[in-house]
C-alpha cells in the first residue's frame, strides 16, 4: 500500500450498486444496495469507496473520480446485444444497464482505470458491442461456473502469459471464486480474451491498447482473499489522479 494511501490521501474509487426492495429493521423499502465485501477489498486495496447507485445520468460524476469498479449482479437486458430472450435470463432491468453501460463506455474514453466484476465483465463488454452466452450450463454442459445456489464456488482459471492480469496475480494459474451463469460469447471492439476455464468460457478480458488500467474478470475475486486486483486498481486510480 502506498505512503498516501497509509496517510488518509486515498484515490476515490466509485462501485456501481444497484436499486432493490430490502429490509431492515422496522423498514421494508427500495434501497440502493452493494454487498459490503466490494467495498471492504476497495478498502484494503488502498482506495475509498463510493457508491454509484443506478440513477439517470450518474456518469456526470465521474469526472470526481480516480478509478470505475462495476460490480457484479443480475443479468443485462438480451435487447442490448439484439439477441431474443432465453427462459432462463434474469427479468431486465433497465435502469441499472442504461447507468453502468453508460458509465463503462465514458470510463473506457476517458482511460478512468476500470475494474469490471462478473456482470462488469459483461458490462464492458456489451458495452464495446459484444454479445453474452445467456445460459452457461447450456453451452458447457455443467453446473461448475455456478455450483452453488447461495454462495460461491470454486474454479481453476488459466491466465494469458504477459497479460496485465498475469502481472497483477503472478501467476498464469489460480483457483478462483465463480457464481455466473451467463459468459462472454462474442468479444467487444478493442477486447482481448487474457484468461479461460478449462471448459474454454473467457473468465478476463483487457484492452487491445492499454491507454490506462482496464481489467474485466468472470470471477469474483471480492468474494476471496487474494487482494492483488484491488491494490493494482487503487495504484493506477492514483496514477490516474496524479497525472490530472
Amino acid at each position: 500500500m502506498s505512503d498516501s494511501a497509509l496517510s488518509g490521501d486515498r484515490p476515490v474509487i466509485g462501485i456501481s450498486a444497484y436499486s432493490q426492495q430490502a429490509r431492515w429493521g422496522s423498514w421494508d423499502l427500495p434501497a440502493v444496495l452493494l454487498p459490503r465485501r466490494y467495498t471492504d477489498m476497495v478498502t484494503a486495496g488502498g482506495g475509498q469507496p463510493v457508491l454509484l447507485p443506478p440513477s439517470p445520468g450518474i456518469s456526470s460524476v465521474l469526472g470526481r473520480l480516480d478509478g470505475l469498479l462495476l460490480s457484479g449482479g443480475g443479468d443485462i437486458d438480451p435487447d442490448r446485444y439484439g439477441a431474443p430472450r432465453d427462459p432462463a435470463t434474469d427479468p431486465a432491468n433497465p435502469g441499472r444497464d442504461d447507468a453502468e453501460i453508460d458509465l463503462a463506455r465514458r470510463a473506457i474514453a476517458a482511460g478512468l482505470p476500470l475494474l469490471g466484476i462478473c456482470r462488469g465483465l459483461q458490462v464492458v463488454n456489451v458495452a464495446l458491442g459484444g454479445t453474452l452466452h445467456q445460459h452457461l450450463p447450456a453451452v458447457v454442459g455443467h453446473d461448475g461456473h455456478s455450483p452453488e445456489q447461495q454462495g460461491y464456488g470454486s474454479h481453476k482459471v488459466s491466465v494469458a502469459a504477459g497479460s496485465q492480469l498475469a502481472g497483477i496475480l503472478g501467476r498464469t494459474e489460480a483457483a478462483v471464486p465463480t457464481h455466473h451463469h451467463q459468459a462472454v460469447d462474442r468479444l467487444g471492439d478493442g477486447l482481448i480474451p487474457t484468461a479461460w476455464t478449462d471448459d474454454g468460457t473467457v473468465e478476463a478480458a483487457e484492452m487491445t491498447e492499454p491507454a490506462s488500467f482496464m481489467i474485466a474478470v468472470q470471477w469474483h475475486p471480492e468474494a476471496g482473499d487474494d487482494l492483488s486486483l484491488f491494490t493494482a486498481l487503487a495504484a493506477a486510480a492514483e496514477r490516474y489522479r496524479d497525472l490530472r
